[in-house]
C-alpha cells in the first residue's frame, strides 16, 4: 500500500483490522476522526464492502443490540461483519441511495418534516381557521362520534352518565383516502364469466380454486359456486363485486364479507406498484387504471383543509410550489407569533436549494425520486442538525448532480465535518476527491482483482501514486475536435411537458448526442417524455428497478442460466431442472431462496440464512454434480470476468463478453438483482439490448457509479455502437462524456420553472465558449485547469 504520510489522528481514528467482507483482502487501516475521508477506486474494488458492509454494518449492529436480542430468541444471532476488530466507532448515520419505501402516502414534505411545519403554520395563520395542524393532514381522516360516558364523581362509588361528542379534525380527502388518485377496476379483465367460481372465474393471483381467497366467495353462501358467472343475476354479480360488507361464518371463523373489487382495492391498489410481487404487479396493471381524484384534484386534502388560505394560497398550493419559490413565500410571511416556525421551515427549504433540489415540490411522492434525489432528500434532515462526533456515511452523493451542484455538495460535506463530525464518502467524482482531507484508494482491479488498499493519504500524494485513480485525476480533458456529421434527425416540436417552454429541437441521428443541463432543467422531460420512439426505433435504457423476485440474478435476467443448467445436465447425465433453485434442485427448507424471511408485522421483515442449505439454495445432492470441477453454487458465485475464462459454451460466453464490455465484469452471476445500483441495472439492460436491432439508444446517466477508468471504457463502447451505425443519446452530467460527444443539447439555464429552454446546441468545443451555459462554463474551467497543469 502506498502512502505519502501518516494520517492526522489528532481526534483519534476508526481502526479497522483484518477486514475480509466479500472481496476484501485482510484490509487494515486507520480512518481519522473529524475529517473528510473519500473512499475511491475502480468499480467493484471493495469500497462499499469496506465502508457499508463492514464499518456501517457493525455500527448498526452495535446500536441495535436490544432489537437483536429480541430477534435472537427465535431467529438466531445477527451476522457480524467479517472483520477481526473494529474500534473507535461512533454513532453512524448512513445516507445511501436506497428507496425511501413504497408507501404512496410518503412525499418529499412528509419525509423531511417540511409538511408538518407547514401544517402548524396554517393552523395558526390560515383564514378561515379550520382547526389544529391535523386538519391539514392528508393522513388523518375527519370524523365525529357520539356516545354515553360513565364518569366517577362525588366519591363513594357515585357515577354520572354524560353524553359526549368526539370530533376528529383531519384533512384527508374521503374520496381517495388521502392518496390523491382513484382507481377503476375493469371487471371484464378481473372475471372470466365463462367459468364458475370453483372453475377459477376470478382471474387474479391468490384467487385460484381451493385457495383461501377463492373459498371465501365460493363458500360465503351467497352464490352457487358451480354456476357460470354469465348466469349470475345482476344482484348476485353486484354482491360479488361490491358487497355490501356483511358478517359471515367462514371455515368456523366470524369474518367480514367484502366485495371483490373493494377487497382487491384495499389489498393492492392503494399500495405502490413497485412494492408488489411481480405476478401481482402485472395483474394490477392488467385490471386497474388510475386517475387523479376528482373530489380533491389530486391534492389529497378535503375541501375544508383547502379552504383555509394564507395570502391567497391554500396549503395544497404551497405543497405544489417549487421548493425555491416556497422558501421565498415563507420568508415573506409577516407573522411574529410563528416566527420560530417560519424561520425553521425557510432554513429547511433553503437546504433543498443548496444541494440542487430546489426544483422539487413538497407534494412529490418519494417513490418517484431517483437514487441521487433520494439520498440528497435524506441529507436535508441532517443539514441543520446540532449533533457532533457523529459518523456520516455517504454513497456517491454527487449522483445526478450537475458540475455546478457538485460544488454546493462539497460545501455541505465540509460543513458537516467542521461541526466536529467524521464524514466518510464513497465517491468517484474527481471534484469531491480533491476536497478530501484523507483519501483511501481501493484496487488495483475489480472483484477478485481488488480488495486491497492501494493508496492512503492526501490528494497530492494520490496524484503521484500511480494508481488508476491517481493517473486519471491527472489526465487533461480534451474535447472532440472532429465530430461526426449527422445523417438525419428526430424532430421534437413545441414540447411543453412539465417545465418545458414550447421547446422545438432536432436530435441528430448517427452520432453520439449528450443532453445536458442542471438537475431539473427538463432533460428527462424532453427525451423521455417528448421524443418520438417509433421511426426510427428507440430503446430507452434507464436506471429503474428491474422487475423480478428475490430469486432474480444476472444469470436469470440475461437468460444464460438455461444454457448453464443444460451444460451441467449434459456433463452429469441428469435433468437440467435439478440445477434450478426454482425447481427440483431447490432446498426444501427455504424453497431455493437461501434465506428464511420472517414477517414481524409492525416491524421490518427479518431475514436469516437458511440453516439447512446454509444459504446455498440447492440440496446437497445437486452440489455433488460438477462441471469442469465446479458445482452450480461455485459457478454462480463467479464474477463475470472469471466466468468468461471458465465457459466455452457460446451462448454463455457471448453474453458474458457484453457484460464485461459495459463495465460489469466484477458482479457475480448469482448476485441478487435487488443489490445492484441504478447504474449497474442500466448497464445490465444495455448488455442485453446490444444484440437487438434498435437504431437509437437512450441512456439516462450511464456513468452513475463508474470510476473514471470505467467511464473511459464506457465511452469507447458507446463510440463503437455509433461506428456500427447506431445513434446513442445520453442524458449526462459527466464532463468526460460531454467532451467526447459529437453534439450537445444543453437545457437550462436553471432548474424547475427557471429551466425548460434549450440554451445551446452544437459540438462540445463550441459549448466551452458558450457564456450563457453553466455546463459550458464548467467544461471550460476543466479544460483550462488541465491546460494550466
Amino acid at each position: 500500500m502506498a502512502t505519502d504520510r501518516e494520517p492526522d489522528l489528532t481526534w483519534g481514528a476508526i481502526q479497522v483490522r483484518g477486514a475480509h467482507e466479500n472481496n476484501l483482502r485482510d484490509v487494515s487501516l486507520d480512518i481519522p476522526k473529524r475529517r473528510l475521508t473519500v473512499f475511491t477506486g475502480v468499480s467493484g474494488s471493495g469500497k462499499s464492502s469496506l465502508v457499508f458492509q463492514t464499518i456501517a454494518a457493525e455500527s448498526r449492529r452495535l446500536l441495535n443490540e436490544t432489537y437483536a436480542a429480541f430477534v435472537q430468541s427465535f431467529m438466531g444471532t445477527p451476522a457480524r461483519p467479517d472483520v477481526d476488530s473494529l474500534d473507535g466507532l461512533t454513532t453512524a448515520i448512513v445516507v445511501d441511495q436506497e428507496p425511501m419505501g413504497a408507501n404512496p402516502r410518503s412525499t418529499v414534505g412528509t419525509a423531511t418534516d417540511a409538511h408538518a411545519m407547514l401544517r402548524v403554520i396554517y393552523s395558526r395563520l390560515g383564514t378561515p381557521h379550520v382547526g389544529p395542524a391535523s386538519a391539514f393532514s392528508f393522513n388523518t381522516p375527519a370524523g365525529t362520534g357520539k356516545g354515553v360516558l360513565t364518569l366517577e364523581k362525588g366519591g363513594k362509588g357515585h357515577a354520572a352518565r354524560e353524553v359526549k361528542e368526539l370530533r376528529i379534525s383531519g384533512g384527508m380527502c374521503a374520496e381517495c383516502e388521502g392518496l390523491g388518485r382513484v382507481s377503476t377496476v375493469d371487471t371484464d379483465a378481473l372475471l372470466d364469466r365463462t367459468r364458475s367460481l370453483n372453475e377459477g372465474a376470478i382471474v387474479f393471483p391468490g384467487y385460484s380454486p381451493g385457495g383461501w381467497n377463492q373459498r371465501l366467495y365460493a363458500e360465503s353462501g351467497y352464490f352457487d359456486p358451480d354456476r357460470k358467472l354469465r348466469d349470475f343475476t345482476a344482484a348476485e354479480l353486484e354482491r360479488l363485486l361490491h358487497g355490501p360488507d356483511t358478517k359471515i361464518v367462514f371455515n368456523g371463523i366470524n369474518i367480514t364479507y367484502e366485495g371483490l373489487v373493494d377487497r382487491i382495492t384495499h389489498q393492492f391498489l392503494v399500495k405502490d406498484a413497485d412494492s408488489l410481487q411481480p405476478a401481482v404487479r402485472a395483474a394490477v396493471e392488467r385490471v386497474a387504471t388510475f386517475a387523479p381524484c376528482p373530489a380533491c384534484g389530486g391534492t389529497r386534502l378535503n375541501a375544508l383543509a383547502r379552504s383555509s388560505l394564507i395570502e391567497g394560497r391554500s396549503i395544497a398550493d404551497c405543497a405544489a410550489m417549487q421548493v425555491s419559490d416556497l422558501a421565498s413565500f415563507v420568508r415573506g410571511l409577516d407573522a411574529p407569533g410563528v416566527r420560530p416556525m417560519t424561520d425553521q421551515l425557510a432554513a429547511l427549504l433553503d437546504s433543498f436549494v443548496s444541494i440542487g433540489l430546489g426544483y422539487l415540490s413538497l407534494d412529490r411522492e418519494t417513490s418517484t425520486l431517483s437514487g441521487g434525489e433520494t439520498q440528497r432528500t435524506r441529507m436535508v434532515r441532517h443539514l441543520g442538525s446540532s449533533l457532533t462526533d457523529v459518523t456520516y456515511i455517504f454513497d456517491e452523493p454527487t449522483i445526478g448532480l450537475h458540475a455546478h451542484d457538485v460544488h454546493q455538495m462539497n460545501d455541505l460535506l465540509r460543513r458537516l465535518r467542521d461541526k466536529g463530525n467524521t464524514v466518510l464518502v464513497v465517491e468517484h467524482d474527481p471534484e469531491v476527491i480533491r476536497i478530501a482531507d484523507h483519501v483511501v484508494d481501493m484496487g488495483p482491479g475489480a472483484g477478485p482483482h481488488g480488495g486491497h488498499v492501494v493508496y492512503e493519504g492526501t490528494v497530492d500524494g494520490l496524484l503521484a501514486s500511480g494508481t488508476a485513480t491517481g493517473r486519471h485525476l491527472d489526465i487533461q480533458l480534451t474535447v472532440k475536435q472532429d465530430p461526426r456529421p449527422p445523417r438525419g434527425s428526430i424532430p421534437i416540436r413545441n414540447a411543453r411537458l412539465h417545465n418545458l417552454r414550447d421547446v422545438s429541437v432536432d436530435v441528430p441521428l448517427g452520432v453520439l448526442v449528450a443532453v445536458t443541463g442542471v438537475a431539473g432543467s427538463g432533460k428527462s422531460s424532453l427525451i423521455h417524455g417528448c421524443m418520438p420512439r417509433t421511426d426510427p426505433s428507440v430503446t430507452v435504457i434507464d436506471q429503474s428497478a428491474i422487475k423480478g423476485s428475490r430469486r432474480s440474478n444476472p444469470a436469470t435476467y440475461t437468460g444464460i442460466l438455461d444454457p448453464i443448467r443444460k451444460a451441467f445436465a449434459a456433463a452429469n447425465g441428469v435433468k437440467a431442472s435439478l440445477f434450478s433453485a426454482n425447481s427440483e434442485g431447490a432446498c426444501p427448507a427455504c424453497n431455493g431462496l437461501g434465506m428464511i424471511y420472517t414477517d414481524l408485522a409492525f416491524m421490518y421483515d427479518v431475514a436469516s440464512v437458511c440453516e439447512v442449505c446454509e444459504g446455498r439454495r440447492y440440496t446437497d445432492e445437486v452440489l455433488e454434480y460438477r462441471l469442469r470441477g465446479r458445482n452450480v453454487v461455485e459457478v454462480l458465485a463467479m464474477p463475470v470476468e472469471e466466468a468468461r475464462d471458465f465457459f466455452a459454451e457460446r451462448p454463455v460466453r457471448v453474453m458474458l463478453d457484453r457484460l464485461a464490455d459495459v463495465g460489469l465484469g466484477y458482479i457475480s452471476l448469482g448476485q441478487e438483482l435487488g443489490t445492484l445500483s441504478g447504474g449497474e441495472r442500466q448497464r445490465l439492460k444495455l448488455a442485453i439490448e446490444m444484440s437487438g436491432d434498435t437504431e437509437v439508444y437512450v441512456l439516462d446517466e450511464p456513468t452513475t457509479g463508474l470510476h473514471m477508468q470505467d467511464v473511459e471504457n464506457l465511452v469507447r463502447l458507446l463510440e463503437r455502437l455509433v461506428d456500427a451505425g447506431r445513434t446513442v443519446i445520453v442524458i449526462e452530467h459527466n464532463l468526460d462524456v460531454i467532451a467526447r460527444a459529437d453534439w450537445v443539447i444543453d437545457l437550462g439555464p436553471g432548474g424547475g420553472h427557471d429551466g425548460g429552454r434549450v440554451i445551446f446546441e452544437g459540438p462540445p468545443a463550441a459549448l466551452a465558449r458558450a457564456e450563457q451555459s453553466l455546463t459550458g462554463q464548467y467544461l471550460r474551467r476543466r479544460l483550462e485547469a488541465g491546460a494550466a497543469s
